[in-house]
């Protein structure tokens, strides 16, 4: 069954709700199946809970598997599967008593082994730097499940260049975030000085930028679909959606982060007035840059999404002057972010309703 790209928000929601998150639950709990197994316990507990806390994840990144069309769900499986890498390995790091970088890049190697564009011919120890070490094939199922996706792509080769860019800078942000409290901001600093060629954006931001895998599930996603669009996506996405992907949410973990000790970027800016007016920067320069993409009607409410999804979780009103910020910052997204906002609220509510009634 062949899918459409979303041009309207009612089409967007109505795939959504319909096709996109049935077939993200269902891979999920396939994978969390497969997670209680894990002999090791400190795996295995951490394996789980990036499933049961970071669902939402998954299903905002599945939405660009309408790119793909008639293979979306093969993206759905990519999709699913490298963001599921993705949050468990966060995990392992944030909840880690290991702060050693090579540690770090030795678990991340799986996310540009899972993007490869050649076949594994060999397994690797993940965990080889780590104590932790028996997870009964669990992530390497996962480097596996993305490979298969991948590897079926024709003009894969075509976009690999641009995919290999994004998933090594996402790994390189991990490594330098995880390390020792007092080494993370000289290390970040000096890498964005290396990296950044974006002389509109801050250290904080880069790091917020290189943090997001919403660009390589755009690029894979269009390349199922038989095309290469991968120069669109990164002019578009790289640094100003992703940066706003991340930035949000940053925002509304502040007082999440601030109690479990983890580096937020948005303790970087000099109060609430400038936290604002950057996240404005990052949605005017979303608009500014999608002006020659495919589908840009999709895009656009991929920006709406963001801002109204992450403004709908409960965590903003823990801010101070969480209202009037969120409020802000739906004005100057328009009507469309409004009523994405809403949506999420109710389909939050559904979500915990379902939850207790099991």
């Amino acid at each position: 069954m062949s899918i459409s790209v979303p041009k309207t928000l009612p089409s967007l929601l109505t795939t959504c709700y319909r096709n996109i998150f049935p077939a993200v639950r269902k891979e999920l709990a396939s994978w969390e199946e497969m997670a209680k197994t894990i002999p090791n316990d400190e795996l295995r507990q951490q394996a789980l809970a990036s499933i049961e806390g970071k669902t939402f994840h998954c299903e905002g990144g599945a939405i660009y598997a309408t790119l793909a069309k008639h293979n979306w769900t093969e993206s759905i499986r990519f999709i699913v599967a490298y963001q599921t890498i993705s949050d468990y390995l966060d995990n392992l790091c944030d909840r880690s008593t290991s702060m050693d970088p090579d540690d770090f890049r030795q678990l991340h190697e799986s996310m540009l082994d899972a993007i490869s564009n050649e076949p594994l011919t060999r397994q690797t120890n993940y965990y080889r730097l780590r104590q932790d070490q028996d997870d009964g094939g669990y992530l390497q199922a996962l480097v596996d499940e993305c490979q298969s996706v991948v590897q079926s792509i024709p003009n894969y080769e075509a976009i690999y260049p641009d995919v290999r860019r994004l998933a090594q800078l996402y790994i390189d942000l991990q490594v330098h975030k995880h390390v020792a409290l007092e080494e993370r901001v000289q290390r970040l600093t000096t890498w964005y000085e290396t990296e950044n060629d974006d002389v509109d954006i801050l250290w904080n931001e880069f790091s917020a930028v290189t943090g997001s895998t919403i660009g390589i599930f755009a690029m894979v996603s269009y390349a199922l679909q038989g095309v290469d669009y991968s120069a669109e996506v990164m002019r578009a996405y790289f640094p100003y959606m992703q940066g706003l992907h991340i930035l949000l949410d940053y925002f509304i973990d502040q007082k999440e982060d601030e109690a479990e000790g983890d580096l937020n970027f948005c303790y970087y800016y000099d109060d609430e007035t400038m936290t604002i007016e950057r996240l404005k920067f990052f949605i005017d320069g979303c608009w500014e840059n999608l002006l020659t993409i495919p589908d840009r009607d999709f895009h656009q409410m991929i920006i709406s999404g963001l801002v109204g999804l992450y403004l709908s979780d409960s965590k903003v009103e823990q801010l101070n002057n969480g209202k009037e910020l969120r409020q802000e910052l739906l004005n100057h997204c328009g009507y469309q972010a409004k009523t994405i906002y809403w949506n999420g609220r109710a389909y939050r509510k559904w979500k915990e309703w379902k939850r207790l009634g099991q």
